[in-house]
């Protein structure tokens, strides 16, 4: 009797349990990921963006611990050193603004001010108006947009004409005027608190009509997919297919143009306390601190360059954290 052509070998259990394992790993390999996920595994790869971000984490960790920072600095934003004033020229003593061991970013001419504890507290201003006139404009963009998009007709015609009217409308000069009447205290608040809750709420405000454009375009997209048609043939009512089907959709669009709009915030807080209508003084604002170095710029260049420095390298890293955001939730990028 003839031996069998494939005799089973000694090994052949091995490779099966090898070849079973190496199975479950491309099993594993070949799962489904979440878009979040995707997004991440896009946006680690932006090395720029990855910069942006920490920079804007480094700002807000910066502005949250300003006072325990400048306790650690020994420096008061307010505490005035005249003694390091030349009292001729009214700018300060020894080279590069007064800059030294105490004074790691120099003072300020006049009063004597340490720039370095005026530019922690500034970055609270900023950043709290960029941030929360960002949730205004959000806020009221993602309901009137979603609105406007999904019922049209006369809905839409009347919020797309209110649109075009805020796009249209002079924002900087209406702050001007808008505080210019405000009273000194209102709500509880009062001095700078209420030219800073005056701000977010103008800048939001005027800030929504962007946002609510891109809510509604892709609302408008939306709403004829299979999905919602599904939606509704299975009986979901209106705000069903709103708040479940749609708005979930729209994420991705609303966080992307949220981060490009707190940079374009900082700078219209920057520019309207350089223009006078921003926190009054002592609080410390970067727009405040170039608005007063117009004067000693060809003297004391360094007072100018610091809040100037601090200002790009804020907007410039939400703008590079924005742009990699933008790149990692679009699903057609390359990248």
């Amino acid at each position: 009797m003839t031996a069998p052509l494939h005799e089973p070998t000694a090994d052949a259990a091995p490779n099966a349990i090898e070849e079973a394992e190496a199975a479950s790993v491309k099993a594993k390999d070949v799962q489904g990921r979440s878009l979040g996920r995707i997004a991440w595994e896009r946006l680690k790869r932006d090395k720029l963006a990855l910069t942006g971000g920490t920079v804007v984490v480094l700002l807000i960790v910066v502005a949250l611990l300003a006072p325990v920072l400048s306790q650690l600095l020994g420096q008061d934003p307010d505490l005035h050193h005249e003694d390091l004033i030349d009292p001729l020229f009214g700018t300060p003593k020894g080279s590069l603004g007064g800059i030294s061991g105490d004074h790691l970013l120099g003072i300020e001419p006049v009063n004597g001010r340490d720039i370095l504890a005026r530019i922690l507290y500034g970055a609270q201003i900023s950043l709290l108006v960029g941030f929360l006139s960002a949730v205004v404009a959000v806020f009221l963009g993602t309901v009137l947009g979603i609105l406007a998009g999904f019922f049209g007709g006369w809905v839409d015609s009347v919020i797309s004409r209110v649109m075009d009217g805020l796009l249209a409308f002079p924002q900087l000069l209406f702050i001007i005027a808008l505080v210019s009447v405000m009273p000194s205290s209102m709500l509880g608040l009062s001095g700078s608190a209420v030219r800073v809750f005056v701000m977010i709420l103008v800048i939001g405000f005027f800030g929504w009509p962007y946002i609510g454009r891109v809510v509604r375009g892709q609302t408008l997209s939306l709403r004829e997919r299979e999905y919602v048609d599904a939606a509704r043939s299975l009986g979901a009512g209106r705000f069903y297919i709103l708040f479940k089907e749609l708005l979930p959709n729209l994420v991705a669009p609303i966080i992307v143009y949220s981060t490009m709009m707190i940079p374009t915030n900082i700078l219209t807080e920057a520019a309207l306390s350089f223009l006078g209508v921003g926190v009054k003084p002592p609080t410390a604002s970067w727009g405040q601190m170039l608005s007063n170095a117009i004067d000693y710029y060809d003297s004391d260049p360094m007072y100018m360059v610091v809040p100037g420095v601090a200002i790009f390298i804020t907007v410039l890293a939400f703008n590079l954290f924005g742009d990699g955001v933008r790149d990692a939730l679009d699903p057609k990028a390359s990248r």
